[in-house]
């Protein structure tokens, strides 16, 4: 039986490149990284250890389908903050709704402008 080890990357497909640019970017302040050439558009982020969020601008088998109001409920990736009351300043002043972890721990949930559901957690 194989061993895994660690998650290498997590793949999101979002509709306009530039609108999600703009909030990975500008909103969660994530760095590009380089990126091979492939036959569609998209955008690499480097999340340290190895590990990376690619966004892929292609088109959403799930497109129109109704998504749970918390994002815990649905699809999600999880990633960790070092400080959540910064990220809550930054959601908050893009207009980005959030919602606290429905266990009680140190995380919340948003949805990028694609409708992709992102947990960001305070592993400490």
């Amino acid at each position: 039986m194989p061993e895994i080890t660690s998650l290498l990357h997590a793949g999101l497909l979002v509709a306009d490149l530039a609108r999600a640019k703009s909030f990975y970017e500008s909103v969660l302040e994530l760095k590009p990284c380089p990126r091979p050439h492939l036959p569609y558009p998209g955008e690499w982020y480097d999340l340290g250890g190895g590990q990376q969020l690619h966004l892929m601008c292609l088109p959403n088998p799930d497109a129109g389908v109704v998504r749970p109001e918390h994002g815990g409920r649905d699809h999600h990736i999880a990633l960790a903050v070092k400080d959540m009351t910064a990220l809550k300043r930054r959601l908050d002043a893009a207009g980005v709704t959030y919602t606290a972890s429905r266990s009680g721990r140190a995380a919340l949930f948003c949805r990028d402008p694609d409708e992709n559901a992102l947990e960001f957690v305070d592993p400490g």
